[in-house]
C-alpha cells in the first residue's frame, strides 16, 4: 500500500545532541514526560518506611536482612548454552587508565598496548549475491542484504574447539537518511530512501573466523549463520496476548504475525542459545490518534521524522484497520542464531514498554529470569520468571520458556530520612545510598494481577498497569545485567533532566538546579538469598556519575573521586569474567564535554567504585554493546552514529575508513561517508600496556 513520499521535517533541540535524539528517540526529552501517574516517588514510600520502623523498633536493620546470600546463579554450560563459548577465566585486562578524551577527536582511542580495527561496517555484504556498498544507490533490497546501521546491542560467541570460528549477533537501532543519503538522491528516490530505511532497522547474523585465539575477527562474506533481520521480516507472536483484539489489524486480522521489528537496543544471549532484542522507542515511526494509550507511550499526532507512514499506511493509526499496529511494536524479540531459516518470536507475556535490555539468566532451580528497563524518565524497572524450567540440551522445549510466565515491576525504599536525601548527592549519613525493594506481580501465566485490566490489557499496556500498582519512577532505566561471578544485579540508570529536589528520592538522589539527574547513576541489586526468583531485593547505589573535577555530585561507593576517569550517562553494561563491570557510555560530550567511552569499574575489595576508562569512540558516536573477552586480551563494541551532527557534504566523521583533516572526501568518485561498525580492540604485546594512552 504505496503512497506518495513527503519531504523530511527538520530536527529539534535535545539532550545528546538535537540530531541523534531527533531520530534515535523522536526527540523524547522535548516532549512532556508520558508518564503523569499519581505514583508516589519512593521518597513518600521511604517516609512511610521509617516511621514504620521507627515504631516497631526495628531502625536500619530490615533493610539489611534482605541482603543475603548473594552467590552466583546456576547456569547452563557454556558450550551447551551457545553451540559454542564465551571466552572466560585465566586472563585480565591491564592497562593505563584514559582521563577523558576531547570529543573532536574521529578515532577511537585506546590504552598504549592495544589496537582496534572494524570488523564490520554498515553496508558491508552478508552474502554471496549481495551487492556491494554504493552509498550512491542504496535501496530496500540491497540494504535487506548488507549490514544495518546504528548497531546498538552485541555479542561475539566462539565455536569453541580451536576457537577459530564465531559469529555475532547485532542489533540495528535507528537510521539517520541525512548522512546516510544525499539531498537529490531523497528527492528523486523517496520510495527507496523509506525501503532502505526500514531495511537498515532490525538485526544482523554474521559468521566470524580468525587465525587463533586473541587474534583479530573477520566477518564471513557468504557464511552458513549469516542472516539479515529487518523492518519487513515475518515475526509470529506467542504469549498471552497473542490472537487478542489488541494485536489484531487489517492485515493481520490473527493477532499473531507481524511485520518487522524496529528501534533494537541493548538485548542478550540465553543459556539456551538464542538471543532476546529489546525494541524501544518504537513510538516515533507512528502517526497517533491522540488515545490515551498512546500518549502514556509518548505517540504524537503529527506526521513522523522518517514520514514511512506516507509509504505504508500501517505506520499511520488513523488509517482504517490500523489503530493496533503500534500494539505489535515494544515487544522483546528472541531469534535462534545457529538457524536462519527460523521466524522470530515476539514474546508477550515479557510486557510490551520501551525495552532496553533483555538480560536472561537462569534461577537456582531452573527458572529463566529476564530483566528489562523501560527506557523513559521516570519510567520502570521489571522482571520476568517463566513457569516452566530450563531443560538441559532440549533447546525446543527452552525456547517456549519465555511464553508463560509472572511478570514483575520493581518498587524501591530507602532506609535514610527523607531531609538526608535533598537532591545535592551527599552521602547519607548511614554511609550508602541503600534500602530494600519488592516485585510487584503484574501478571502470573494467563492471569491479570492488576484490579480492572485483563491480561492482555496489561500486557499490552504494560506502563499503565505499573503506574497502577505504585512501581517506583526512575532516572532512565536502561541496560541491566547479572554478575556472572555474584549474581547480583545492575541497573544503569543514563539521566533524567526532570528529576527536581521535591521529587528525589534514595534510590534517585540527585537533583541539581535546572540540570536534575544530568550525569546517571548504577544501583546495585541483591536477590533475596540470591535467588533470582525472590520478590524480595536490597539495593544500593553503587555510583554517581559525573567529572569529579566539575562536580560535587558525584560518589563512587567510597572510593577517592579524584581517583576515578570522569563518567556520564551510564548506558549498556557488561562483566569481565573475574566480575568486574564495563560500562559504556551515551551522551557524556553534551555533559562533561568528552567523548562517550566504555570504562572498568572494580566492584569488590578496597577498590571498590574505583572507574577507569579503557577507549573512547568517534565524534559524535555512542559506544553500545561492550563485550568482555579477556582470556582473549580483546574488548568489543558497537560504536554507533559516528558523524551524527553532520550533513551530507558536510560530514563531522569519516570514521572507520578514512582520518582526513577537514572536508569531504572522494574516494573512486564516491563521498566517503560515516559508517557505523562494529570494532574489536586487542592487545599488541601479549602481557597488555601499561603505558600512556594512545590514539589509533
Amino acid at each position: 500500500m504505496l503512497k506518495r513520499h513527503l519531504p523530511m521535517v527538520g530536527h529539534t533541540r535535545g539532550n545528546r545532541s538535537a540530531v541523534t535524539c531527533a531520530l534515535k528517540c523522536g526527540n523524547a526529552c522535548a516532549h512532556p514526560v508520558p508518564n503523569t501517574s499519581e505514583n508516589p516517588h519512593f521518597r513518600d514510600i521511604a517516609n512511610a518506611a521509617i516511621s514504620r520502623r521507627a515504631a516497631l523498633g526495628l531502625g536500619g536493620g530490615l533493610a539489611a536482612a534482605v541482603v543475603v546470600g548473594a552467590q552466583a546463579v546456576s547456569t547452563a554450560p557454556t558450550a551447551e548454552a551457545h553451540g559454542g563459548t564465551h571466552p572466560k577465566g585465566g586472563g585480565k585486562l591491564e592497562f593505563r587508565a584514559l582521563n577523558g578524551v576531547p570529543k573532536t577527536v574521529d578515532d577511537v582511542t585506546v590504552p598504549e598496548g592495544y589496537d582496534w580495527k572494524a570488523i564490520i561496517r554498515w553496508g558491508d555484504p552478508l552474502f554471496a549475491d549481495s551487492p556491494e556498498f554504493d552509498i550512491t544507490a542504496q535501496t530496500g533490497e540491497s540494504q535487506s542484504r548488507q549490514f544495518g546501521y546504528n548497531n546498538d546491542y552485541l555479542d561475539v560467541i566462539s565455536d569453541g574447539r580451536d576457537d577459530r570460528r564465531g559469529y555475532l549477533v547485532s542489533n540495528h537501532e535507528y537510521t539517520n537518511e541525512n548522512i546516510m543519503f544525499s539531498p537529490e538522491y531523497i528527492a528523486s528516490n523517496p520510495e527507496d530512501v523509506v525501503n532502505a530505511g526500514i531495511a537498515a532497522h532490525g538485526m544482523s547474523v554474521v559468521e566470524l573466523r580468525r587465525e587463533g585465539r586473541g587474534r583479530p575477527w573477520e566477518y564471513v562474506r557468504g557464511g552458513r549463520r549469516n542472516r539479515r533481520i529487518t523492518g519487513f521480516t515475518p515475526f509470529s507472536v506467542d504469549g498471552p496476548a497473542a490472537g487478542t483484539d489488541l494485536l489484531k489489524t487489517v492485515e493481520d486480522p490473527t493477532g499473531a504475525r507481524v511485520l518487522g521489528t524496529l528501534n533494537n537496543c541493548a538485548g542478550g544471549t540465553t543459556p539456551w542459545g538464542t538471543v532476546l532484542s529489546g525494541e524501544e522507542n518504537f513510538d516515533q515511526y507512528f502517526v497517533g490518534t491522540g488515545s490515551a494509550e498512546e500518549a502514556r507511550y509518548g505517540l504524537g499526532t503529527t506526521p513522523t521524522q522518517r514520514t514511512w507512514e506516507t509509504v505504508y499506511d500501517r505506520f499511520d493509526l488513523n488509517n482504517e484497520g490500523y489503530a493496533n499496529e503500534v500494539n505489535r511494536f515494544g515487544w522483546i524479540i528472541e531469534m535462534d542464531p545457529e538457524d536462519p531459516e527460523s521466524t522470530p518470536v515476539k514474546h508477550t507475556a515479557l510486557g510490551r514498554f520501551k525495552h532496553e535490555a533483555g538480560t536472561a539468566v537462569l534461577s537456582r532451580d531452573g527458572h529463566a529470569v529476564v530483566y528489562s528497563g523501560d527506557d523513559q524518565k521516570n519510567d520502570y524497572l521489571y522482571k520476568f520468571v517463566s513457569r516452566k524450567r530450563y531443560r538441559r540440551g532440549d533447546k525446543r522445549h527452552n525456547m517456549t520458556l519465555l511464553s508463560e510466565g509472572t511478570l514483575y515491576v520493581a518498587q524501591f525504599t530507602g532506609d535514610s530520612p527523607a531531609a538526608e536525601i535533598d537532591g545535592s548527592g551527599k552521602v547519607p549519613s548511614d554511609g550508602a545510598f541503600d534500602g530494600r525493594g519488592r516485585w510487584i506481580p503484574l501478571v502470573k501465566n494467563d492471569r491479570s494481577l492488576v484490579p480492572g485490566m485483563t491480561v492482555e490489557e496489561v500486557l499490552v499496556h504494560t506502563r499503565l498497569a505499573a503506574d497502577q500498582v505504585g512501581a517506583t519512577k526512575m532516572d532512565r532505566p536502561e541496560d541491566v545485567e547479572t554478575n556472572p561471578v555474584t549474581g547480583k544485579v545492575y541497573m544503569a540508570l543514563t539521566n533524567n533532566d526532570k528529576r527536581t529536589v521535591a521529587t528525589v528520592d534514595e534510590a534517585n538522589p540527585v537533583a541539581t538546579p535546572g540540570g536534575g539527574n544530568r550525569d546517571g547513576h548504577v544501583i546495585e541489586i541483591t536477590e533475596r538469598r540470591g535467588d533470582h526468583t525472590a520478590e524480595r531485593f536490597g539495593w544500593n547505589i553503587l555510583l554517581l556519575a559525573g567529572d569529579p573535577a566539575k562536580s560535587e555530585s558525584v560518589y563512587f561507593s567510597g572510593y577517592p573521586a579524584d581517583k576515578v576517569s570522569p563518567i556520564s550517562c551510564p548506558d549498556n553494561l557488561a562483566f569481565d569474567s573475574e566480575g568486574n563491570l564495563w560500562i559504556s557510555t551515551d551522551g557524556a560530550p553534551g555533559k562533561i564535554g568528552f567523548g562517550d567511552a566504555l570504562h572498568k569499574v572494580t566492584l569488590e575489595g578496597r577498590n571498590r567504585g574505583r572507574v577507569e576508562q579503557f577507549l573512547s569512540v568517534p565524534v559524535d558516536a555512542e559506544t553500545c554493546g561492550p563485550v568482555i573477552h579477556d582470556r582473549d586480551n580483546s574488548v568489543f563494541v558497537n560504536v554507533q552514529h559516528p558523524g551524527e551532527d553532520g550533513e551530507w557534504g558536510k560530514h563531522t566523521s569519516y570514521f572507520p575508513d578514512y582520518l582526513p583533516a577537514s572536508g569531504p572526501v572522494q574516494v573512486r568518485d564516491r563521498v566517503a561517508v560515516p559508517r557505523p561498525s562494529v570494532v574489536q580492540v586487542f592487545s599488541t604485546t601479549g602481557n597488555n600496556g601499561t603505558g600512556r594512552g594512545r590514539r589509533h
